[in-house]
């Protein structure tokens, strides 16, 4: 859920005030999904960050593997309450 924010909104500050988290708690989560896959997955410089080639191509499946467990959670939820 991090990385995918993080991609979409371009941002650290901007995905970690989406998530309700701290800036450097978004860094770290960001820092241990890179050294688990080992690849890195941004580009960053003091003013903007990017995705690499490998954070491009795993964005489409990490994006849709988040909205596919959104939806899991919801129905599960939904049936709960029912």
């Amino acid at each position: 859920r991090a990385f995918v924010a993080v991609a979409r909104l371009g941002s650290f500050t901007r995905a970690a005030a989406l998530l309700h988290v701290a800036q450097p708690t978004l860094t770290v989560q960001i820092r241990k999904l890179e050294q688990a896959l080992a690849v890195r997955l941004f580009d960053r410089t003091s003013r903007s960050v990017q995705l690499t080639q490998t954070g491009r191509d795993l964005l489409p499946t990490l994006a849709h593997l988040v909205q596919d467990l959104d939806g899991l959670m919801n129905g599960v939820r939904n049936k709960a309450a029912g």
